[in-house]
Formats: C-alpha cells, structure tokens, sequence
C-alpha cells in the first residue's frame, strides 16, 4: 500500500498578479510581459520533480493487452493488478411509481396477474370484469424495484515496469497460451522483460495479459479555466516560484534596450537569482520533510530490520510476535 502526503493546489494566477504588481513600471512600459510564465512555471515543477503533481488513482480495463490513459497523465507512481469479485444482486430496498411500463415493474392498479387482468373493477365482484362496466378510466399505476448487481476487485500483485517490444505495424503480438508466459526454468514472456511487467507507449498502458483490471497511482497535469497549470498550496513552493519569475523577467530585460544601464539590470538579475536558487533550496527541504505518519513507519521498519539478526527462538523475538498478532 502506497503512502503519500496529498497536497492541495490553486491556480498560480494570485502569483502572477504580484508579480506583475511588484514589477509594474517594467509591464507597463511594455518592456516585458506575461506571455512566458506559464513556461515558467512548468520549468520550476519539472525541477522540484514529481512531488509538484497530484496524485490521482485510476481504474484502467485492458483489452487486447491495451488500456488509454487519461489525458492528464504525467508519470506512473504504481500499478497493481486486480481480481474482479462478483456477489450477485439484492433488492433496492426503495420503489418507484410510475404511469408507464418498464423491465422488473409490477402493475399495481389495475391489478395483473401473468399478464392477465384480474379485476379493472375495484366495485364489481366478477375476477373476469375488463372494466367496461365503468363510464371512468382507471389509470394504471406501475411499481419499479431496481436489482442493484454487487461487485468489486481487490488488490492482487504489484506490476513491476519493463520493457515491451512494439512492433513496426503497432500490434501487440502474444500468444494465449499460458507457457508461453513464462516457466519455471526462468523463460521470460516473449518480448517482454517479464509475465508481470507493464510499460507505457504513446499514452497507452501495455501489458503482458490479454484482459484484466489494473488499478493505477498516477502524477497527473491539472490546469485551470484559463489554461495554467495548477501549483502546490505550499508556502516554500509558491515562494520559490515567484523569486523564479522575477529573476527570469530581468534575465530577459538584460538582454533588451532599457532607459537603465546594463550594470543596474546585471545587479538585480545576479539579486533575484540569489534569491530562487535559496527559495528552491527550502522547496526542496520542504517537500523531503517527513510527517508524523512517515516518521512512526521508518522507525517501525528500522526496528524490524533487526529481527534477522536475533535468534529463532529468543523470548525477546516471540513477545515481539505475540504483540504484533495482538494488533
């Protein structure tokens, strides 16, 4: 099982507008402009690395060894294969009433029974009445109960990522049968590094199973209304991408013709940059610390990298078992 701290992310429009602010005279000269910061942004995410994308669980069908990946997609975090689980059906324990007839409905007035009217005549006593005794219509009433299936899939195996041929005409050619997919011996599946690999070609997810479920952690792309890509609601993060933008802004104005000389824009360029390249320094450290969670599972894992060193049978071992079959 995966763990992962889930951060929230925001637009970076708030950060370009205090930018743009801060550094008014220059945008309203027209010495430069907000045309390149969302190219910006996309370099100082791709330099702190994946940990500046969301992390989204998808379920992916494959067919004929295929499945799509959304659009979104950035990057593969894991991928486990699943065991799809059926129950059979129940009853909805809610009806619905309506005027028209459906599949699974049972008409409750005027009363059927096999199709066949038994009485349209709440008043008349003969079973065989059809209801034209009456000078009023009886509309028909009809009760739906829904049978609701009950499924599920359950985690089976991790896939590992590996290599698989593709050939020029693009099909994805495996034999069904099962020795094909390996063997005791150590045969490998053929043109795959192993029975359970997977690999990624041009935003499809392959793998060495004709069909199954397989159900993913991916690093997706997000992006708002106005096409930004979304940044981490992180004070260090946002910080070090605002000291970026403005270092970028005056490497551009170095190299243009301005009313300030060449040393005056060398000096705050030299200033802003100090200032990203420290601000990505505490990104960095920021996203490397360990929550409390992370912290009780690295001690509890230190701990038990010792038990190989300990005797089978030391009274110190078997309490240590007997405390862990308690939890």
């Amino acid at each position: 099982m995966a763990y992962f701290y889930k951060y929230n992310f925001i637009s970076p429009e708030p950060i370009y507008a205090i930018v743009k602010e801060e550094l008014k005279s220059y945008f309203d000269t027209g010495a430069v402009d907000d045309l390149l910061f969302p190219v910006y942004t996309n370099k100082c995410l791709e330099k702190i690395g994946r940990s500046s994308h969301p992390i989204v669980p998808v379920v992916l069908f494959v067919e004929d060894f295929v499945a799509r990946l959304p659009d979104n997609f950035y990057a593969i975090r894991e991928a486990w294969l699943c065991n799809w689980t059926s129950y059979g059906t129940y009853t909805d324990g809610t009806a619905f009433y309506s005027q028209t007839a459906d599949l699974n409905t049972i008409q409750v007035s005027p009363i059927l029974s096999g199709g066949e009217p038994v009485c349209n005549n709440p008043i008349c006593e003969d079973n065989t009445c059809t209801g034209g005794c009456l000078d009023q219509i009886i509309q028909a009433v009809y009760k739906t109960i829904e049978e609701l299936p009950r499924t599920s899939f359950k985690r089976s195996f991790l896939l590992k990522p590996g290599n698989i041929s593709l050939d020029k005409d693009c099909d994805y050619n495996y034999n069904e049968t099962s020795s094909l997919y390996g063997s005791s011996s150590g045969t490998p599946v053929p043109g795959a590094a192993g029975y359970d690999s997977f690999d990624i070609h041009d935003n499809k997810f392959v793998t060495t199973f004709r069909e199954g479920i397989v159900e993913v952690l991916m690093y997706a792309s997000d992006f708002d209304n106005l096409g930004n890509q979304l940044v981490p609601d992180n004070f260090r993060i946002r910080e070090y991408l605002e000291s970026f933008i403005k270092y970028k802004v005056f490497e551009v104005l170095t190299n243009q013709t301005n009313d300030e000389t060449f040393k005056q824009l060398q000096q705050k360029m030299i200033m802003y940059k100090q200032q990203s390249d420290e601000a990505y320094i505490m990104a960095e450290m920021e996203i490397k610390k360990q929550t409390a969670y992370t912290k009780q599972r690295r001690i509890k894992k230190l701990k038990n990298s010792f038990d190989k060193f300990e005797l089978p049978y030391s009274s110190s071992r078997r309490r240590r078992i007997s405390r862990r079959s308690r939890y």
